[in-house]
């Protein structure tokens, strides 16, 4: 503001003055002459008309520039619409807004997870039994160290574990060992319903399947990778060939018999899948089972595509009996003895577990029974928040935890984050190469720099 009452705004477009002088000082009386007035007031010799003290204010004169077009312009203020907004758009750069517009950007990756088995990287076999042939997809080198897969219930090896394994953090562990993934019969992708005449084998049953697969491809020991019901065929083998399970990693594991809720529940489901097939009472609890409560909250994207893929993709009558199976479950009739004395005779799992569970998911309960019923000195307990399905929610938590528990075996070797880095590189490389086989993946970069007005798009 002008310090003095001559003072002048400088306009921002020229060196004329918008405001000029705004006012004119009027007669200015000083204290001499005041004090003169009153005491001829006083005296009687002054003008009678004169006044002692003005009562009103010189009159303030407003002096503008009187425009040729407009005569008027006296009386009012300086117009400041459409003059200053041009004057101070101008002190701005002149670049134009359309060269800071994102052009010619299309997506190129797919939006949607996919369950397909031509994204799938494993050779399917067939391995007879002595309850019916299996069907299990080995992906990886057969000479290198043996991982064992097997799902959960409504899934197979594609749905639950091939997006976990193909994280960029678990090709890592794939370039030491190789994977066996075992589908429960009746379960694989495209299976034919089941006969009518057929007897589902029960719990004990499917893990005694897990020998043939280990006799048809020679393996001496494997690692044990199991969720939900697969994990509890995994333990059962374990239990009873604990020479063969070098390690395991359980995911929502029960232990006991099913409770009386879970077993109505499932008897409904099972009678519904068999005469009305997948009904939105089953759908609802498969997707309660899988990802616990508020799923749509968390990840809606994900619950879609699960949901899309248990209406289309799921032989109803082949899941009813894998759930009547299931349910029909005995107890692992493990314990953990706390007398030192007597830890060779301890009817438990011998092998190092890492048992994981979700802090949204509904088997915690169950994880913390099996957690109590193992041997502290080789086994784990972790809960991972913010998920109830973690390979699917939190593949980067599970895909580290796993790394560490190996390489606490000795079965995998330090890696620097330097290492990890690079190889999260050159994957990405490799995932682009895929998906641009042309090399235009190379033109496609976007570099983005600290001015985004000066952002360059290729």
């Amino acid at each position: 503001m002008p310090v003095s009452l001559g003072g002048s705004y400088q306009s921002l477009t020229g060196t004329e003055d918008v405001y000029r002088s705004t006012t004119v000082t009027g007669t200015q009386q000083n204290v001499l002459d005041t004090v003169k007035k009153a005491l001829s007031f006083v005296s009687g010799s002054g003008p009678k008309d004169e006044k002692l003290i003005a009562t009103k204010p010189q009159p303030i004169v407003i002096n503008s520039r009187t425009d040729s077009a407009n005569t008027n312009t006296s009386r009012k203020m300086p117009s400041s619409g459409v003059a200053e907004e041009t004057a101070l758009l101008g002190t701005m750069p002149s670049d134009s807004m359309d060269d800071i517009e994102l052009k010619n950007i299309q997506l190129q990756f797919p939006t949607t997870r996919s369950m397909s088995r031509d994204d799938s990287t494993a050779v399917e076999e067939t391995v007879e039994t002595d309850r019916g042939p299996i069907t299990v997809a080995v992906q990886g080198c057969k000479t290198k160290p043996a991982i064992i897969t097997y799902h959960d219930l409504g899934l197979n090896y594609i749905s639950s574990f091939q997006a976990f394994f193909n994280y960029i953090d678990m090709r890592v562990l794939m370039e030491n060992f190789c994977v066996y993934h075992i589908n429960a019969p009746g379960q694989e992708e495209g299976a034919q319903t089941l006969p009518e005449d057929y007897v589902y084998p029960t719990m004990d049953e499917l893990a005694n399947q897990v020998e043939f697969v280990l006799s048809h491809f020679a393996l001496k020991s494997f690692i044990g990778f199991g969720v939900g019901a697969g994990a509890n065929i995994l333990a059962r083998y374990s239990l009873k060939n604990p020479n063969k399970v070098a390690a395991l990693c359980l995911v929502n594991c029960a232990s006991t018999t099913a409770g009386w809720i879970e077993w109505g529940y499932q008897k409904l489901n099972a009678r519904h899948l068999r005469s009305k097939g997948m009904t939105q009472g089953v759908l609802d609890y498969l997707m309660w089972h899988h990802f616990g409560r508020n799923t749509e909250e968390r990840n809606h994207d994900l619950v879609q595509v699960y949901k899309s893929y248990f209406e289309r993709n799921v032989n109803p009558t082949n899941l009813a009996l894998f759930i009547d199976s299931y349910i029909r479950r005995t107890d692992l009739n493990i314990h953990r003895d706390t007398d030192p004395g007597k830890t060779k005779d301890i009817h438990t799992l011998n092998m190092p577990v890492l048992n994981i569970t979700g802090a949204l998911s509904p088997h915690i309960d169950d994880t913390v029974t099996l957690n109590g019923r193992l041997d502290p000195k080789n086994s784990s307990w972790m809960k991972i928040s913010d998920c109830g399905m973690v390979l699917e929610e939190q593949p980067g938590k599970v895909s580290e935890a796993f790394r560490l528990f190996l390489q606490g075996e000795g079965y995998v070797a330090p890696l620097s984050p330097v290492k990890i880095a690079q190889f999260r590189k050159a994957s990405l490389e490799e995932l682009l190469k895929e998906k641009f086989p042309n090399g235009q993946w190379l033109t496609s970069v976007i570099h983005i720099t600290e001015n985004p007005i000066s952002a360059v798009v290729c």
